[in-house]
Order: structure tokens, then sequence, then C-alpha cells
């Protein structure tokens, strides 16, 4: 059971509903939207849905929490959210979906088209078992298990550390300083992104 207390907008739930959940991701620039796993793996979403961040198919607000049936039974291992916003989240199969804002291609899926329901991220990452995900504003990163990090969408500050700061509209390896290093944790800031290897350094780049 995760502590959903600290957020207004879990107020709008039962007693029941809030005590089923086991993860929970707060997003938009007021926490007006929310997406939530259950005990069973269902997962919900609910709030205003601006740029379609719901998932749910279409561009409607709800107060009422809709299952986004194509996740469920999926076992969420990772939720991630920019402040576009779009969504990212990883399964415990290592298998990676977005949706959401697409303006800046950070949904890895080629294209700037808004995202109205979670698509499998492929580019680079079906041969790959992701096991964390992290968003910036604009940009979208993804650890893979053995220790890869590849990262894709907005590009302004060098946060995608390409080595340039042209976008990148799908997933590519960060290679230019993690060559032959193994990634243990990711972080993003809104225009920057961070990786901790697993010989404790920390490695950071994108807006200083």
């Amino acid at each position: 059971m995760v502590d959903v207390g600290k957020w207004p907008i879990f107020t709008l739930l039962s007693p029941q509903e809030a005590g089923s959940i086991r993860k929970a991701c707060v997003f938009g620039t007021s926490a007006n939207e929310a997406i939530y796993v259950t005990d069973n793996d269902e997962v919900f979403v609910f709030g205003l849905n601006y740029s379609n961040c719901l998932g749910t198919g279409d561009n409607q607000s709800t107060l009422v929490p809709k299952k986004l049936e194509a996740l469920c039974g999926k076992k969420i291992k990772s939720l991630s959210y920019g402040s576009g916003p779009h969504v990212l989240l990883t399964t415990e199969d290592g298998v990676v979906y977005a949706w959401g804002h697409n303006g800046y291609s950070q949904l890895g899926n080629g294209t700037t088209n808004q995202g109205i329901a979670p698509v499998q991220v492929c580019t680079n990452l079906l041969i790959k078992q992701v096991i964390e995900v992290a968003c910036g504003s604009h940009h979208s990163m993804a650890l893979a298990a053995d220790g890869e990090l590849f990262a894709w969408g907005y590009n302004n500050c060098g946060q995608v550390g390409s080595g340039s700061t042209a976008n990148q509209p799908t997933p590519r390896k960060v290679t230019n300083c993690l060559h032959t290093k193994r990634v243990v944790n990711i972080a993003c800031g809104q225009t920057s992104s961070m990786a901790v290897l697993d010989s404790g350094e920390v490695y950071g780049w994108g807006y200083n």
C-alpha cells in the first residue's frame, strides 16, 4: 500500500480504492492528473487529461478513475512523467510504454504526434529488458538490465547525451560519457540527466 494522503487529488477516491494502491504517480502543473496501480495489477487514471496524458484514447477529463485495459496485468515496475506532460512506464518484463505530449518526440516513436493511448517504445529497446525509466520536462531515458542507458526527445541543452543539441526522435544509446560503463540508477531534471554507475560514480549532463 502507498500513502497517497499527501496528494489532494486522491481525496476523490473512496478509502477502499485508495487502500488498494501499490504504486502511484501524480503529475501536471497543479498535480491534477494521476495514474495508479492496484494490488491486483489493474491500472487506473483520472484527472484533467491535458495533452492526452491519461492515455484513455480521448481528450476528456474524468474525476472517476478509468481503467487502462491495455496495461492491466502488466506488472508495472517503474513510472515517470514529464511536464508536457508525457508518461513513461516499464513492466517487470522490461517493456516500455509511453503516451501524452510528444511535441519533441519524447515518446520515442519518431514522430511529434500526440500519444492518446499507451504504445510500446520499440526502437532500440525491443531486445532490451528495461528496468527503470525517467522523464525530464520533454525528454526521456530508459535503463536496461545490462547497464546500458538510452535517451530521446528534447535536447536543447544536451540532455539526451548525444554530443549535440539536435532533438532525438527515437531511443539512442548514451555512449559519449558512459562507454563501457554500467549504469544502475537514473534521474532527470527538467533539462538535465544523471546516471549512477555500479562503481558509485555519478555522471551528469545537460543544463548546468
